[in-house]
């Protein structure tokens, strides 16, 4: 039976959730409270320099081929993919390790770091991959509603990669510093510390090393516009500025939502929109999740971030660069355990006109700079001007070049922006961190277990932080509505 499905927010989750709905017969509308769709991976243009003001890094190449492969498209419908050579930078305090575009070239940085490190490299390589195909292929397709969908034929025969950390397979195998930050760096992205993240997430090492780091021309928002022509190519309806401001229950079931003061009605209402806000939009008794819950999850980091335009174009930077030139277990410390703005912190920088032409104009570079950061902290102009000084007074150090009198502009993002644009919990970037405790089926939960017709799809839920996730999150989600509403 055909229904109607309001889905609130316009993130990678929400937007793929609507293709497959629409697919399935459904009528499908956005409604989207910025002005422009895609969630954290918005864009920001200024005087010829384009901006990814979130996500910037394109791994996992198969899952976004796999999302459109199953509408008959292929992302070279919609964009241009390049695989980036090298692939990244990282910078330490007495080296630079390059990291390739193929594991020869790695295994070669690998033995120059530390003679004999290939061998190691390539069986926990390898196990990574064991890891992904069983990740992609089994775990991650399941939708969160039972500790049973983790008990396949491949995992019970691998249950000690559930219980031992990632930090502790690669430093039993690597006791050089700088290829233990390398092999520990992918696993950051599901927003934990390598010490509370489950060896099983290796997967993510084979995703970077195994199946490489990839740009689509033009940014990340090409992805974001390729899911709405596709949506609207199925039949999806958006409405941007449309805030959404309330949740109608009635007899414990979803019946419409508020957008700027008017009450659309639904069959079936669907959140892609941070989960913690989405259940204030709800009468307190129809929350399924107390504020001491959210309060006890771990969270993956905040950011701060600066959007800068250069007047020249920079030396001695690729695409993608880690500056781990300070105490990597320090910085942790000061995001997880003891939360505050951090002494001396790691951070990244990105510059996509190195590769990509459109991304600046001629002869100049785009930069996007980010420090991670505990979420709920204290955010001031002042503490955003403070850290802006230091991380560019060190990244000038590290690659021996005089920036500071180049810069046209710059623009920060912080935790109260993620608050007032995301509805962010704690001005959270990220999510909800992967560790042990808040994996598969212990993730809040897709449908609402008080409200019937009433779903969330998202970082927050299964599988997990990050833009492949949230693709599949969507899909997941979809399933989960169809079989239960239809």
């Amino acid at each position: 039976m055909r229904k109607t499905i309001s889905i609130i927010g316009s993130g990678f989750s929400a937007l793929s959730a609507s293709c497959y709905l629409a697919k399935a017969g459904h009528r499908v509308s956005i409604y989207e409270k910025n002005e422009t769709v895609g969630g954290r991976a918005r864009q920001f243009k200024k005087d010829g320099f384009t901006f990814d003001i979130g996500p910037s890094w394109y791994w996992m190449p198969d899952i976004f081929e796999k999302f459109f492969n199953d509408f008959n498209k292929s992302t070279s419908d919609f964009y241009q993919l390049d695989k980036l050579s090298p692939a990244y930078k990282i910078f330490f305090s007495d080296d630079v390790i390059t990291v390739g575009d193929h594991m020869d070239k790695i295994c070669e940085e690998f033995e120059r770091i530390e003679t004999g490190s290939s061998k190691p490299l390539k069986k926990f390589i390898a196990t990574a991959q064991e890891n992904y195909n069983i990740a992609i292929n089994k775990v991650v397709l399941k939708p969160g509603l039972s500790p049973f969908e983790l008990v396949t034929k491949e995992t019970v025969t691998r249950l000690d990669r559930f219980y031992k950390t990632i930090s502790a397979e690669i430093r039993k195998n690597f006791k050089n510093p700088k290829l233990i930050s390398t092999l520990e760096f992918p696993v950051l992205f599901l927003g934990a510390k390598p010490n509370q993240t489950p060896s099983f997430y290796s997967f993510m090492n084979f995703a970077d090393f195994g199946l490489g780091t990839w740009h689509p021309k033009g940014g990340m928002y090409e992805i974001v516009k390729a899911m709405k022509n596709l949506a609207e190519s199925l039949g999806v309806t958006f409405y941007t500025n449309s805030n959404v401001t309330k949740i109608n229950v009635e007899h414990k079931q979803a019946i419409s939502i508020i957008v700027n003061g008017k009450t659309i009605y639904s069959d079936v209402i669907l959140s892609g929109a941070d989960y913690h806000h989405s259940e204030t939009l709800l009468d307190l008794k129809h929350r399924q999740y107390s504020e001491a819950y959210w309060n006890n999850r771990t969270f993956a980091p905040s950011s701060l971030l600066f959007y800068v335009g250069f007047s020249q174009k920079l030396n001695h930077v690729e695409h993608h660069n880690l500056f781990f030139d300070t105490d990597f277990e320090h910085h942790a410390e000061e995001i997880y355990d003891t939360p505050k703005w951090p002494t001396n912190p790691l951070f990244y920088a990105n510059f996509p006109s190195v590769t990509d032409c459109t991304m600046a104009p001629d002869n100049c570079e785009t930069g996007f700079f980010l420090i991670p950061i505990a979420p709920g902290l204290e955010d001031t102009p002042e503490l955003r001007d403070q850290y802006f000084e230091l991380i560019l007074d060190r990244f000038e150090k590290q690659t021996n070049q005089r920036v500071a009198n180049h810069i046209l502009f710059r623009t920060s993002y912080c935790v109260n922006d993620f608050i007032e644009d995301y509805n962010s919990y704690k001005g959270n970037a990220y999510g909800m961190a992967n560790t042990l405790m808040q994996t598969a089926f212990l993730r809040p939960k897709l449908k609402s277990k008080k409200v019937d017709g009433l779903y969330f799809t998202g970082q927050l839920t299964v599988p997990g932080p990050g833009v492949p996730p949230a693709l599949i999150s969507g899909k997941l989600v979809a399933e989960l509505i169809q079989k239960n509403e239809v």
